[in-house]
């Protein structure tokens, strides 16, 4: 369960990223301290900042850049990769096409997952496969994205073991049947300026993005430096600004690690309003399991949480 933050912690997760792949990763005192922060991160607001990550500023902002580029284009350029269901769901989409409980979004995005062939998983992955939908313009826009997704992938990895370690689990407790082909979606998302004048076609709507939970293990948001927009929820109903902090990722976990740790850490609702009257970048990466992963609760958290229950009845039954 969340708390009534006030912030979102920020984390410098260098000697995590140096370490999570020794064996021996918490005798290190740096990066057990990160484990620590991680886990009262997950517990406190479900969302932190991340520094110390090892993907180049440079090339965080050229990814921001690029996608400023593509959403300058035409409209009828921008449709050439229009998204449909016979592109697995992968493409364009013009503002107010997302819907978040029942209400169009103000955004536009490009839509992109993890490629998958027919059959890979029988019957349940056929609508998602085919080959992601990258613009011709801008150049090189592809393989930029793609040299991103790779960064991504193995940093939420990298994360992820400190959270399985915060857990009390192996550094591996999250690999293997779990995620160890994780699948993942990228969304390059375009929030317009503050209007006083609805977009054609569309009432007026100043919600980039409405209240939700992300659904799959951890999110990295890479978002542009000087708009605030992202907003976060604590357990009192304020909504906190998740501000832009240069070179860093706004990372929330999801739905699919609330059920795996048995409800020990919580998603979050967040939205987006972007009251700047400048065009906002993000990019959101989503990690999620293997595709055909089962989500249950894990046993280390079940028992976790009856010890925790245990320990709460014996308390109030000593103070009565």
């Amino acid at each position: 369960m969340s708390t009534n933050f006030q912030s979102i912690p920020l984390i410098d997760i260098s000697p995590l990223v140096a370490k999570c792949d020794d064996p021996n990763v918490m005798e290190d005192k740096d990066a057990a301290e990160v484990v620590r922060l991680l886990d009262r991160a997950c517990r406190d607001a479900g969302f932190f900042y991340v520094k110390g990550h090892g993907i180049p500023d440079s090339l965080i902002k050229e990814v921001r850049d690029i996608t400023h580029k593509f959403f300058d284009l035409p409209y009828e350029e921008k449709l050439k990769i229009k998204l449909s269901n016979e592109t697995g769901y992968r493409g364009y989409q013009w503002i107010g096409e997302n819907i978040t409980k029942g209400v169009p979004d103000r955004h536009e995005a490009i839509d992109c997952y993890k490629e998958l062939n027919k059959g890979m998983y029988g019957d349940l992955g056929d609508p998602l496969v085919g080959t992601n939908r990258w613009p011709a313009d801008p150049p090189n826009f592809k393989k930029l994205m793609e040299e991103y997704l790779a960064l991504c992938t193995d940093l939420s990895r990298k994360i992820m073991r400190g959270i399985a370690l915060a857990l009390g689990g192996s550094v591996d407790e999250f690999e293997g049947k779990i995620a160890g082909d994780p699948f993942w979606v990228l969304r390059i998302i375009g929030y317009p300026g503050a209007t006083s004048i609805s977009d054609e076609g569309l009432p007026k709507n100043d919600i980039g993005c409405g209240a939700h939970t992300d659904y799959g293990l951890l999110t990295l948001v890479n978002q542009d430096d000087d708009k605030t927009a992202l907003q976060v929820r604590n357990l009192s109903g304020e909504w906190i600004s998740a501000v832009p902090i240069p070179g860093t990722f706004v990372c929330n976990i999801g739905d699919m690690l609330k059920i795996l740790t048995n409800g020990v850490y919580e998603s979050t609702l967040h939205r987006v309003i972007n009251n700047s009257p400048k065009f906002r970048v993000c990019v959101a990466y989503f990690y999620e399991t293997n595709f055909d992963a089962v989500i249950s609760p894990l046993d280390m958290c079940i028992k976790k949480t009856w010890k925790q229950e245990t320990s709460n009845n014996c308390l109030w039954g000593a103070s009565s």
